[in-house]
This record gives C-alpha cells, sequence and structure tokens, in this order.
C-alpha cells in the first residue's frame, strides 16, 4: 500500500506524473544500482582485472527480474545495508562469476552514480515538458500581442500593458530556468567510483582507468576528485527543481488573482461537470492553479533540506544520502507534476479581452496619469505637472468628479492641453509603450530552443 501521497493510486497524479514516477521506482532505483555494478565488470575485464567472461556473465545476471528480491529484504533487515544484500543476490545470480561483483568499489559509488542516471532521466523529462510550456506560452503571447489590459503595480492599477506582454515575462522567466538546466548538466551528470575513500586504492594501479571506462560505458563524466562528502550538485538540483516551481507558481498565482470574480480576466480550463464547491454550486475555482501554487511551496521547502544535506562529515557520511533518496525523486515528482498542470492550464485558459477591456475603463482613465503629467511636464516641467495631475487624480480617486473633467477643470491644465489632446492622452491602447516590441524579442528567442 502506497504511504506517500505521489503514489496513491487516486491522488498520485495531483503530485507526480505515471513517466516521472516510473524513473524513481523502488525496481527502476535496483536497475540502475546493477547497471553501475555491471558497467564496472566490463570496464575491469576490458583492462583484464577480471576475465572477461566473468563480466558478461555478471551482466547477463544484472537484472532486477533476476533477483530474489524476498531475500534481499531480508537480508536487509539483518545487515541493515542497501547495497550488500544486492552484492550479495547478484553474486548468487551470476554463479562463479559471482566472486568478481563489486570488486574495489564502495557502497557510494554505487548508490552515487546510480542516482545521477536516475537524475539524467528526470532532467531529460522535466527540460522537455519546460520547453513544450514555452512553446504554448509563446503562442499565447503572439495571439494577445496588442490585447490591451490593466498593468498592475502593488495590487492596484498603473499603465495600460497588453497580455502578450504580461505572458512574455513569463516566457523570459521560463526559458532561464531551460538555461539553468543546461548550465547544470554537465556538473549533475557526473559519475562516482572512488573506492572507500574515494582514492581509489582498492581498484589498484588501474583505478583511473577502471573509472573512466565504467562511467563512459555508463554514458556520464568522470568527476577530477571523488564526491561522496560533496553534495553541492544534488542540492543545486533540487534548488533548481525549486526555482522551477517558483516560475510555474508565479504564473499559476496571476491566473488565480486574474479570475477573481471582481476582476475576470482569465479563467482556468472549465469544462461542464468540474466542480469549485461541494456546497456552493456557483463556484469555479482554479483548482489546477492552486495545485501548482502549493507545489511550489513544496519545492521551497525541499530546497531548503536539500541545502543542510551540503554539510557532511569527513570522506563520506550516508546521512546526508539517506536524505537524497526522500528528496530527489520527491522533488523532481513535484516539478513534472506542476509543469504537467501548468501545461494544462496554459492549453484550455481563457482569455477575456472584452473583460480587459472594460476594466481599464475602470478606473475612469486614472492609469493614464502618467501620460499626462509627461505631456504637461513638457510645459510646466515634470515636479509642477506632477502636482497638479496629482490633485486632480486624488480628487477623482474620492469621488469629486471625472478624472477627465477635474484636468479640463484647471486652467493651468486646459491652459496647455486642449480637450483633444487630453482625450487622446486618456486613450488606453496608446500607450502601451514597447510591450509589441518585447513580445516579438522573447518569442522569437524562446523559438529558438525548439531548433
Amino acid at each position: 500500500m502506497a504511504s506517500h501521497f505521489i503514489d496513491f493510486q487516486l491522488f498520485g497524479d495531483q503530485f507526480s506524473t505515471p513517466e516521472i514516477r516510473a524513473v524513481f521506482e523502488e525496481r527502476t532505483m535496483l536497475q540502475r544500482w546493477l547497471d553501475v555494478e555491471a558497467a564496472l565488470a566490463a570496464a575491469q575485464a576490458e583492462l583484464h582485472l577480471i576475465p572477461r567472461e566473468a563480466a558478461e556473465t555478471i551482466a547477463r545476471a544484472a537484472r532486477v527480474e533476476n533477483l530474489d528480491l524476498d531475500a534481499v529484504k531480508r537480508d536487509l533487515a539483518v545487515t541493515a545495508h542497501p547495497i550488500v544484500p544486492i552484492v550479495r543476490e547478484l553474486a548468487r545470480v551470476a554463479g562463479d562469476a559471482g566472486r568478481w561483483v563489486h570488486w574495489g568499489a564502495t557502497t557510494q559509488d554505487i548508490l552515487d552514480t546510480g542516482m545521477v542516471l536516475q537524475v539524467r532521466t528526470a532532467h531529460e523529462i522535466l527540460r522537455r515538458d519546460l520547453v513544450a510550456l514555452i512553446l504554448e506560452l509563446s503562442d499565447l503571447a503572439e495571439t494577445h500581442r496588442d490585447t490591451v489590459m490593466v498593468g498592475r503595480t502593488h495590487a492596484q492599477q498603473a499603465l495600460p500593458i497588453t497580455f502578450g506582454f504580461k505572458v512574455a515575462t513569463w516566457i523570459a522567466e521560463c526559458v532561464r530556468q531551460v538555461e539553468r538546466l543546461d548550465e547544470s548538466a554537465p556538473r549533475l551528470f557526473v559519475g562516482e567510483l572512488g573506492g572507500a575513500v574515494g582514492t581509489l586504492a582498492g581498484f589498484g594501479p588501474h583505478g583511473e582507468a577502471v573509472q573512466r571506462k565504467a562511467l563512459e560505458r555508463l554514458g556520464l563524466g568522470v568527476p577530477p576528485i571523488a564526491w561522496h562528502a560533496s553534495r553541492d550538485t544534488i542540492a543545486e538540483f533540487v534548488a533548481l527543481l525549486a526555482l522551477i516551481g517558483g516560475t510555474l507558481a508565479r504564473i499559476a498565482n496571476e491566473v488565480i488573482q486574474l479570475q477573481r470574480s471582481e476582476i475576470m480576466e482569465l479563467e482556468e480550463p472549465f469544462a461542464h461537470g468540474k466542480v469549485g464547491s461541494s456546497t456552493m454550486p456557483h463556484k469555479r475555482n482554479p483548482a489546477h492553479a492552486e495545485r501548482i501554487v502549493a507545489i511550489g511551496r513544496l519545492l521551497r521547502g525541499l530546497a531548503a533540506t536539500a541545502l543542510e544535506t551540503t554539510v557532511a562529515a569527513h570522506e563520506r557520511d550516508m546521512s546526508v544520502g539517506r536524505a537524497e533518496w526522500i528528496l530527489v525523486p520527491e522533488a523532481a515528482c513535484l516539478a513534472a507534476a506542476a509543469e504537467h498542470w501548468s501545461l494544462v492550464v496554459v492549453r484550455g485558459l481563457r482569455v477575456n479581452a472584452d473583460r480587459m477591456k472594460e476594466n481599464l475603463q475602470g478606473s475612469g482613465g486614472l492609469l493614464l496619469s502618467e501620460a499626462v503629467m509627461l505631456r504637461l511636464g513638457e510645459f510646466l516641467g515634470r515636479n509642477a505637472a506632477h502636482d497638479l495631475v496629482y490633485d486632480a487624480a486624488m480628487a477623482a480617486f474620492e469621488g469629486r468628479g471625472s478624472f477627465r473633467d477635474l484636468l479640463l477643470a484647471d486652467p493651468r491644465i486646459a491652459g496647455v492641453l486642449p480637450e483633444g489632446e487630453i482625450d487622446r492622452l486618456l486613450e488606453p491602447t496608446t500607450y502601451t509603450g514597447l510591450a509589441g516590441t518585447f513580445v516579438d524579442r522573447v518569442v522569437r528567442e524562446a523559438r529558438r530552443l525548439n531548433a
């Protein structure tokens, strides 16, 4: 019976995906350990350190389906050791060749290298889905390149922007996360075969050659020195997933905020039958977006714990390794779920352009105060213009007239800005700056990821 929400039969797909769970499933983890043992034996055989026939037999035996996992579990209860029972069972299956299994290696060599193999697969999935999200967002940004809406700062109406511009800021952030994934890959995809304390003593004079050949067989980089006690790259991976989760949570939170009943400019996918509340039938809650925000919080918590694992004692300290057994799979599963649900939200996002237009008019032109101030400042100076427009804006805000009428009623303003020009300055569609240019620039760069 599953004891972690990620593995629940009913709810697991809300906080994970079947594909990413398969990467970190127990049998997959064991198979990656066996892959390392097989690569080690093959490298040693190539260097004539063990018989070639023994390495071939070990390779055939090193399949998780060949092992008696019940026997492994019983042995684990006795030894309290993660690798010894696996090595014993692999040796049993390999018969006479079993005497060469795990020759010169140490437990953490197998655990760390196996984990790196899992991380490499997870990294590929996470990057793929993040690029897919970027491309979906790029389509959305292009569609709404010139869809004018209220720009908000400090939760208040600020200046007009376009929805495409808002989406482009999301895209740029996601692109940076892909760049971080790419930049981290050479550091992450490095194996570990150092022996007991990392000096390769157990491999004899051919230690470096064994290490290089084994890791090359696995498609992994060779470390400049053992990293048994150096957990910085694993912590970096978890922290990076938290950064990705933060980006996706920011996007999702914006959907939540703009789906408020009072705003209703966006709405996450809705189909008849989706229920917002068990007691209030009218509710259309942003459940998918809320889930993404929740996952982002969980990932940030895992990042903090991952940083704790960077402090290890001496040449090896499995108190950090055992923590990573939980941290890495959980972070990867949560990040994959965040990407999945982000794709669901973006692919089905409802953009209410009419409501955006209505909300632009809701402040009676106040969100164009900067445009009026800057134009007036050309005649009166910036500071004087600011004070005059400020007085009119505060009066309008307090219900003492419309912003337009208050501007026209002040002879110091009306004397230099005729009615027609004030009307032009108060038109939101004329004051979106270079929003469209930025959309074009960001989307152009984003689409290169697919090249």
